[in-house]
C-alpha cells in the first residue's frame, strides 16, 4: 500500500474520502430494508457504496443485490465469523478494506454505507469505521425498548424507529416511543418508518442527504 494510497484513505480529517454512515440495531428491525430504502432514494444523484456484515453468510448483500436498488459491483459482504459488534467496533480492518476497496474501484464516492450485522441495544460502531450512525429498531419489541437505553439508542446520531404500521398489531404506543426516545437521547433527532408504507424511507434519507452535503462541504 502505497503512502499516497493511504494518506488519502486514512487522512484523519477525512479529506477527500466518503461520508462513512454506520447502520446499526437488533435481528429483523429492518436494518437491510432500511439500506435499500436509501440505495433507492439517494442513487439517482450520489455516487453510493455498501458493506454488509453477516456472521457467515453474504445474506444481506444477497437481499440488496437481488432487490436491484444498486450496480451489484457496488454492494459488498464482509463475513465476520465472530458477533457482528466485533466486527464494527473492535477489530474493524475487514470493514475498513471493504470500504477502501469500494473508494478505490468507484471512487470518488459520497456515501459507503456499512450495515451492522443483527446485534442488541449495546451494539455501536468504532469512530474508526463510521462517521455517522443510524441505530434502527422497530416497534415489534413494545413500547418500552427505546426507555432500555444502551448506547445504539443513546449516542447514534439518528434513532429510527421502523415498522410504525405494526404499532396497532403489538399494541406498542409511538408518542411514549416518541418522549421516552426524547428522555434518553436529549436533542438528538428520532425519526419513526415505515419503508412497507414508504419504500422511499423519505425523512431518512433527507437526513442522510443533509449528512452527506455536510461532509462534502467540509472535507472537499
Amino acid at each position: 500500500m502505497s503512502a499516497d494510497h493511504d494518506d488519502h484513505h486514512h487522512a484523519p480529517d477525512g479529506h477527500g474520502r466518503a461520508l462513512r454512515l454506520g447502520v446499526g440495531g437488533p435481528v429483523g428491525s429492518g436494518k437491510t430494508a432500511l439500506v435499500a430504502a436509501l440505495c433507492r432514494t439517494l442513487g439517482p444523484t450520489l455516487q453510493l457504496g455498501v458493506v454488509t456484515n453477516d456472521i457467515y453468510t453474504t445474506e444481506d448483500a444477497d437481499f440488496l443485490r437481488k432487490a436491484g436498488v444498486l450496480d451489484e459491483d457496488r454492494i459488498l459482504a464482509v463475513e465476520t465469523g465472530c458477533c457482528p459488534h466485533t466486527a464494527i467496533r473492535d477489530d474493524i480492518a475487514a470493514n475498513l478494506d471493504a470500504v477502501e476497496t469500494l473508494e478505490n474501484r468507484f471512487g470518488p464516492l459520497h456515501l459507503v454505507i456499512v450495515e451492522s450485522g443483527g446485534d442488541n441495544l449495546t451494539a455501536t460502531f468504532s469512530r474508526g469505521l463510521a462517521d455517522k450512525q443510524i441505530f434502527v429498531l422497530d416497534v415489534s419489541g413494545g413500547d418500552k425498548v427505546p426507555r432500555k437505553g444502551g448506547p445504539g439508542v443513546t449516542t447514534a446520531d439518528l434513532l429510527v424507529i421502523n415498522k410504525t404500521d405494526l404499532a396497532p398489531l403489538v399494541g406498542a404506543d409511538l408518542d411514549v416511543m416518541a418522549k421516552d426516545s426524547a428522555a434518553v437521547r436529549g436533542d438528538r433527532p428520532v425519526l419513526f418508518t415505515s419503508i412497507r408504507q414508504d419504500p422511499t424511507a423519505a425523512a431518512v434519507a433527507a437526513w442522510v442527504r443533509d449528512q452527506v452535503q455536510s461532509w462534502l462541504h467540509q472535507h472537499h
